[in-house]
C-alpha cells in the first residue's frame, strides 16, 4: 500500500523569552537568550492511502503543532515530513483574511490552490451554500463568530476536493446540526479513499470515525495503533489526570518530558 504521509523524527523548537528586549538580543548577539521549548520530539509515524488517523492528547500535547506542519503551514525545526498529495487545512480561521469578506476569501484560497477565477465561479455556490452563512457571506471575515469561520473554512476545504484532509477542532465550534453534516461528508471523503488526519477532543467522535490513533504526550509519541489499542488506554489515562492536583500534573510532565 502507498504512503500518504510518512514523518520521520520530527521535532519542533520554539524560544520563550520573558521580554521583547530579550528577543532582540537574541537576533543581535552572539549569546543565547530565551528559554527551548519543544513542541514536538522525534515525532514518526506513517498513514497510508486511504487512512483515517486521530490525534489525541491533552491540551499542549502539540496535536495542531503537528497537523500544521504536515500541512505545510509551518517548517519543522528538524526530521522530515513527506506528503503524497493535496493537503486542506480545516481548523478556525486557518488561512482567511479578516479584513476580506467570505466570498472574497473563497476567491483568494481557490486561487493558492491553483484554480482559475472560471473553475472558482463554478464552484462558489456550492460553497456557499455547504457553509450556510447565507447573506453574511458579504461581510467581513473579522466579524464572524468562530462556528463562521469554521464553517467557510470547511466548506472550501471540503468543495476543492483535497488528497489529505486535516481536520483541526473544526468540530468543536458552532452548533450541532452543521458538525453532523460536516462528518457525514467526511464518512464520504472515507468511502472515497481519502487520507485524512482528525484532531478533536471528542472521544465519541474519534470512536466512529478514525480507524488508527496517534497519543501525543508533550510533544512526543506515547501510543500509536488502532482505535481498540490506543483509546481505552487513553481513556484510563484522562481519568487519572483530571484526579491530579495541579502540582501532581506539573511532576507528571516533567517526568514525561
Amino acid at each position: 500500500m502507498e504512503s500518504a504521509i510518512i514523518t520521520s523524527n520530527i521535532t519542533k523548537k520554539y524560544k520563550l523569552y520573558q521580554s521583547g528586549r530579550e528577543r532582540i538580543l537574541d537576533l543581535i548577539t552572539p549569546k543565547s537568550y530565551g528559554d527551548d521549548f519543544y513542541a514536538l520530539r522525534d515525532v514518526s509515524f506513517v498513514a497510508e492511502k486511504g487512512d483515517v488517523i486521530g490525534f489525541v492528547g491533552i491540551n499542549g500535547s502539540g496535536k495542531s503543532t503537528l497537523s500544521n506542519i504536515i500541512a505545510g503551514i509551518v517548517p519543522e525545526t528538524s526530521g522530515s515530513v513527506k506528503v503524497n498529495g493535496e493537503t486542506a487545512l480545516i481548523a478556525v480561521s486557518a488561512g482567511l483574511k479578516g479584513d476580506l469578506s467570505g466570498r472574497d476569501n473563497i476567491e483568494l484560497k481557490c486561487l493558492m490552490l491553483g484554480f482559475s477565477k472560471e473553475e472558482i465561479k463554478k464552484m462558489e455556490p456550492e460553497i456557499i451554500e455547504f457553509s450556510e452563512l447565507g447573506r453574511f457571506i458579504d461581510q467581513p471575515v473579522k466579524s464572524y463568530s468562530s462556528g463562521m469561520k469554521s464553517r467557510l473554512g470547511f466548506a472550501i476545504s471540503v468543495t476543492v476536493d483535497p488528497d489529505i484532509l486535516i481536520i483541526d477542532e473544526a468540530l468543536s465550534v458552532g452548533d450541532k446540526a452543521f458538525a453532523e453534516k460536516s462528518l457525514q461528508k467526511m464518512k464520504e471523503f472515507k468511502k472515497l479513499g481519502k487520507t485524512m488526519i482528525f484532531v478533536s477532543h471528542s472521544i465519541g467522535q474519534m470512536k466512529q470515525f478514525c480507524e488508527k490513533i496517534l497519543w501525543l504526550e508533550f510533544g512526543k509519541v506515547k501510543e500509536f495503533g488502532t482505535v481498540d489499542e490506543v483509546i481505552p488506554k487513553y481513556e484510563e489515562f484522562l481519568k487519572k489526570w483530571k484526579k491530579m492536583s495541579s502540582k501532581e500534573k506539573q511532576a507528571y510532565r516533567d517526568a514525561a518530558e
